[in-house]
């Protein structure tokens, strides 16, 4: 099968093989690039993208990270969900994807028969969707969550005043705008009440909510797991938040197979060349080192 869109790497250092895949969910075909190395690992990486996303990920970044891996002998599949990128289908959101990591990982089984084991990586509402489905499959041995999206009306407002904010009224451009008028002051503060109001209510979330349904996946599973958190993100900032909310949470945090990584000057999606090389490099010496 040719090369699907938006894959061509078109330079040096490329990976040994880049292979595309079909293969059916349920109804639907679905796409994917396999990186395959001329000798591969028997432990290999399967990205799951968040959304709305697909397997070329913001700035290339998919693409990029499963060139470093596979040259390091890593096999990487990273494919799109029913409704994104090629595949066919109705869109969904994370919660609904599990079918198509299902289809997913038997096309990677088949198609990499040295491959005995496999790392879940994902970013965003990727990595609640990857922790989400961790305990499905025994030969899923690790997970690399990235900024894992774990939003509740209450923690985003929570967030927003705590580390964005306290982080305005400590820079000196904020005073200086202040008084030189460049800011629409009872506006700001209107917008302040409102966030505070959130941040104070019940939370009136449903019981299986995003960090309840995180809590409980994380819990059950028994393998090895690596967070890389964003200092400047505030999906990054909640999941922290929510991380010490509670005993049980910091438990779970401190776990002995759980290594956490903060990038402090990264964004959400790592934009910068600096930032996705440090993940890319996390990731590769984190896989390899058990």
């Amino acid at each position: 099968m040719p090369a699907l869109a938006g894959d061509h790497d078109g330079g040096a250092g490329m990976i040994v093989e880049q292979r595309a895949l079909r293969f059916q969910c349920q109804s639907c075909w679905l796409f994917g690039i396999l990186s395959l190395p001329e000798r591969p690992r028997p432990r290999g990486v399967l990205i799951v993208t968040g959304g709305p996303q697909y397997r070329i990920g913001s700035h290339r970044q998919f693409t990029l990270l499963a060139r470093v891996l596979a040259e390091r002998g890593i096999p990487v599949l990273r494919f799109d969900y029913r409704g994104m990128g090629d595949s066919e289908g109705a869109a969904r959101n994370y919660e609904d994807v599990g079918a198509d990591i299902d289809s997913a990982l038997r096309q990677f089984f088949a198609a990499v028969p040295q491959m005995r084991e496999l790392v879940l990586w994902g970013l965003c509402d990727g990595a609640t969707a990857a922790a989400l489905h961790a305990c499905a499959d025994s030969r899923i041995c690790g997970l690399i969550l990235l900024n894992p999206w774990v939003r509740t009306t209450p923690g985003l407002a929570r967030a927003t005043l705590r580390h964005y904010y306290l982080a305005r009224l400590r820079d000196p451009a904020f005073w200086r705008k202040l008084a030189g008028g460049g800011l629409r002051l009872a506006e700001a503060l209107r917008s302040l009440l409102r966030l505070a109001g959130a941040a104070r209510a019940p939370d009136a979330e449903p019981a299986k909510s995003a960090p309840q349904r995180m809590f409980e996946a994380l819990s059950r599973f028994k393998g090895r797991v690596l967070i890389i958190l964003s200092g400047d993100d505030l999906t990054a900032c909640e999941f922290a938040d929510l991380q010490n909310s509670s005993p049980a949470w910091r438990k779970i945090s401190a776990g002995p197979l759980l290594r956490q990584v903060h990038l402090a000057q990264a964004n959400h999606t790592f934009s910068r060349a600096l930032w996705r090389d440090q993940v890319a490099q996390l990731s590769v010496d984190w896989i390899t080192s058990w």
